[in-house]
């Protein structure tokens, strides 16, 4: 398993500003998260597990056990967007487009308060805008994201158990396990 504790969620920071990087760095281990910091949108998708082809059309995910990126879950992502080459929202898509990442909550932050950009990363699935710089009142928005991101991936289990089955009415839940009933 990965380095993170089950209280300890994971956050990938992107941002190409080495102050930028470092202060959100620093503001989300002050929260007590387990922070990877990388300085560009190819790292963060490189630490993923996304490679692009040999004509640079298309990023897959990577399946191989052997990736570091498998060591340690990432459990949010908090991005710059304006960034050289590709940016926080191109970020955004591959992560949303991704089968196997679509869940994990990402957040865009710039310094550039426009309004037509922060909708257009709300509307793609960003979980929050932060406006330049981020200060621990911001980190503080994210567990919220980060608890219902880890409610999503823990309740499947529950329901999915072998041989259970909830049936519902209107006055009562019917739990059968194995032909026995709980009411």
């Amino acid at each position: 398993m990965g380095m993170a504790t089950d209280a300890q969620f994971h956050v990938l920071a992107v941002d190409d500003s080495n102050i930028d990087r470092k202060l959100i760095e620093m503001l989300l281990k002050t929260s007590s998260f387990q922070v990877t910091a990388v300085d560009s949108v190819s790292k963060a998708l490189d630490f993923l597990g996304f490679h692009e082809d040999e004509h640079n059309e298309t990023i897959t995910p990577s399946v191989s056990p052997n990736d570091h990126h498998q060591d340690v879950d990432v459990n949010l992502i908090i991005t710059d967007y304006c960034m050289p080459g590709m940016t926080g929202y191109d970020l955004l898509r591959k992560i949303k487009e991704s089968e196997s990442l679509k869940d994990i909550p990402v957040v865009i932050m710039s310094s550039d308060n426009i309004p037509s950009r922060i909708n257009r990363c709300l509307e793609e699935g960003a979980e929050e805008f932060f406006l330049k710089p981020v200060q621990l009142s911001d980190v503080n928005k994210l567990k919220p994201h980060l608890l219902k991101c880890r409610a999503k991936e823990s309740q499947p289990n529950i329901n999915n158990r072998n041989g259970l089955e909830e049936r519902h009415s209107p006055d009562r839940t019917i739990t059968s396990y194995g032909g026995l009933e709980v009411v």
